[in-house]
């Protein structure tokens, strides 16, 4: 009988009378394992072996499982620590005593009173002095496994899992014995062939191809899927926006992330009193906390606008203005200053209208992280310079661009911003909820914005959530859903491209 080499090799470290793994098998074999696995297959197929498998589970601890194994579990620690000042403390002092800050104290918090440990209330918290830590079943369950144990007990295992102290696989374990057939085979004799696994150019020019002994693939047989990279959809969005910009004629702006608190808000009459700018919206930073290469000349015209307004009827805020706060350093919350740097001449020279700019890059809030809110997040910044334009101009660019999405059903409402005037919102409908969404802010830039930048003409301008409109044209209802820790991963698998 001929077989091909892998089968012959299978075959023959195969026994009547015992199992063996095919991982087994591949490493007597010195084949890999995938290799061997489909020659048993095979060898199945032909009756000359016995393949059966059969599901095994394994329980692992995780690296925060092996860190609680040497330190203590949180909840272990804070006991610890109580029982050591005499059975009840002020929680923030205990707290540190036992070492524990950030998620760890949650964790603390809420398995101390759930093991009966002890009570917190009222920001104090006791010990039960019937409690034993070193009866903890999952303490004691953590230990083994990290210790290369097993443990029997699922409600134990259950509830290490939920706090994902030990990471739980189940993987097939194939098994494969003789049969009959392949004992009378291997007496009668098994001669190894060399299989051709695919054609090659040098097969058929030398024409050998014509007695060559190809091998079969079985398209039935199980392959382990692997999932290639490709281009997440909120940056697929984000490359079709740029695609329709500059299909508009719009050209693409660049800048800094970290940049002077005098280009994210002063330039934008933004006054330095306001609470947007604050350590509640923005995020400060401190090495290094300044900028100091600013235009003086521009600084100066930007002071002036703020403290006693622009032209003969105009009026600033009167509240101070420091040029080292101007100087401070922060991540921009919105890339309204890639606007500022470039209509002032700064990025690109001195611009003559017509311009039109746009920009689809990340900025940075403080926000509290909900639904439709994350800490940092795309948007898309856009500006037309040119003489005589309209709330009417700016209208008709939002309807010829959501357009190109599928978006037809706008509506906007007046608002107020400090460097736009008019201002208003834009809000879509939702696909799913039917719920207005607000994805995008605009306006037409303040005189005491221009002014000081030397722009003598008027300016419509616009920021608008790239991730809103991922909302609107795929039906989320949670941002999250689309990128961060809550992802799911199948999803960005499987994903189309919708536009």
């Amino acid at each position: 009988m001929k077989l091909p080499e892998a089968q012959v090799a299978v075959l023959e470290a195969a026994s009547a009378t015992e199992a063996q793994s095919t991982d087994r098998i591949a490493a007597e074999t010195g084949l890999d394992p995938a290799t061997a696995t489909g020659a048993a297959f095979a060898l199945d197929e032909a009756g000359l072996l016995a393949v059966s498998e059969r599901a095994e589970a394994s329980v692992t601890p995780t690296d925060e499982g092996r860190e609680y194994a040497e330190t203590e579990l949180p909840e272990v620690r804070l006991h610890a620590a109580v029982r050591e000042v005499g059975g009840e403390a002020a929680l923030d002092s205990v707290l540190d005593r036992a070492g524990l800050d950030g998620p760890q104290v949650d964790v603390a918090l809420s398995n101390y009173a759930r093991k009966g440990y002890g009570e917190i209330e009222s920001g104090n918290v006791t010990v039960d002095p019937d409690a034993d830590p070193d009866d903890d079943p999952e303490r004691t369950a953590l230990a083994t496994l990290v210790d290369g144990g097993i443990v029997d007990d699922e409600s134990i295992l259950d509830r290490l899992d939920r706090r994902d102290l030990i990471e739980r696989r189940e993987t097939t374990v194939r098994s494969v014995r003789l049969t009959d057939e392949g004992v009378t085979a291997l007496m009668e004799g098994v001669e190894a062939t060399e299989r051709v696994g695919q054609l090659t150019p040098e097969l058929l020019a030398s024409g050998e191809w014509r007695d060559a002994a190809f091998a079969e693939y079985d398209v039935d047989a199980d392959a382990e899927r692997l999932d290639g990279g490709g281009i997440h959809p909120l940056r697929r969005t984000a490359e079709r926006v740029t695609d329709v910009l500059v299909g508009m004629g719009f050209s693409e702006m660049e800048g800094p992330h970290a940049d002077a608190e005098f280009w994210i808000n002063d330039c934008l009459f933004m006054p330095q009193d306001h609470p947007a700018r604050t350590h509640w919206d923005q995020f400060a930073l401190s090495n290094p906390d300044r900028v100091d290469d600013l235009p003086d000349e521009l600084v100066e015209r930007v002071r002036e606008a703020h403290r006693e307004g622009v032209g003969e009827d105009g009026d600033g805020y009167h509240s101070p203005w420091s040029a080292d706060v101007a100087r401070g350093l922060s991540l921009r919350g919105h890339t309204t200053s890639l606007s500022a740097r470039y209509l002032s001449g700064e990025a690109v020279g001195e611009l003559e209208p017509p311009e039109r700019f746009f920009s689809v890059e990340k900025v940075y809030r403080n926000d509290t992280l909900d639904a439709t809110h994350l800490l940092e997040f795309f948007q898309i910044e856009g500006w037309v310079m040119a003489a005589d334009l309209s709330v009417r101009d700016l209208m008709g660019t939002f309807t010829e661009f959501y357009a190109q999405f599928g978006i037809t059903d706008l509506q906007f409402k007046p608002t107020y911003n400090p460097y736009t005037e008019p201002s208003f919102e834009l809000f879509g409908e939702h696909p799913t909820t039917g719920e207005l969404v607000e994805i995008g802010n605009s306006g037409l830039f303040r005189p005491e914005m221009l002014d000081p930048l030397g722009v003598d003409c008027d300016v419509m301008a616009w920021g608008l959530a790239l991730e809103r409109l991922l909302m609107l044209t795929h039906g989320f209802e949670d941002v999250r859903d689309v990128h961060g820790t809550l992802v799911d991963l199948q999803f960005l698998r499987d994903a189309e491209v919708i536009y």
